[in-house]
């Protein structure tokens, strides 16, 4: 566990040099590989950049904003990927894993009735934000819509760290204990907003009806 610790801080100096390096742009680019598939937390992104605002060395604004469009650039890439080479292959596969094309077409048709308070609710859960474009770029959901609340999810997420890494500084294990606090506190907003939901679109039948 030591080993997993000492090789956080490392990779957490050699973030805070990269982001002191690359300025705004490593911001983005790091951001947009968090949002892909490849395994880099935002936590150890962001927070960073925000220890550089409280030394002075960037904007907070800035670098919010160029997480934010690093993480829809990397949503969008995945949502692409989905819809160019996910749906053929599914629709020509999918029966062999217990997705016959009548399945695949239901699933679609409830990411597409709910689909955007599953993708801003999905941004906000950590292992979930990085592959919730793919269900979205699957179903063809508007890529407009997809790309507001990833916006809005993303908005939300970013400041949060941004905060964080401004208030606690370059010492990962405050960062890790006040990202895990704010993690449980993003989940009780979605469990909320989730019921709200549920609760909207029942009373929505029973007025249509």
């Amino acid at each position: 566990m030591d080993i997993i610790f000492q090789w956080i801080g490392v990779a957490v100096d050699w973030l805070v040099y990269t982001i002191r390096e690359l300025g705004y742009l490593g911001i983005m680019v790091l951001m947009f590989l968090e949002s892909t598939f490849v395994p880099i937390p935002s936590e150890v992104v962001v927070p960073p950049a925000g220890y550089l605002v409280s030394q002075g060395e960037m904007d907070m604004w800035l670098v919010i904003i160029c997480a934010i469009v690093g993480s829809l650039l990397g949503a969008l890439f995945n949502y692409g990927l989905a819809v160019w080479l996910g749906r053929p292959l599914l629709l020509k596969f999918g029966k062999y894993f217990l997705l016959p094309p009548h399945r695949f077409e239901k699933i679609n048709s409830t990411f597409n009735t709910h689909g955007e308070i599953s993708t801003f609710t999905g941004r906000l859960i950590p292992g979930v934000r990085h592959f919730i474009s793919f269900p979205a770029g699957l179903a063809r959901m508007s890529i407009l819509k997809f790309s507001l609340y990833t916006t809005l999810g993303a908005c939300m997420w970013v400041i949060v760290l941004a905060y964080i890494g401004f208030f606690v500084g370059n010492n990962m294990e405050l960062v890790k204990k006040y990202s895990l606090h704010a993690t449980l506190a993003m989940l009780v907003f979605i469990t909320i907003l989730i019921y709200a939901y549920i609760r909207y679109q029942k009373r929505k039948i029973v007025s249509d009806s």
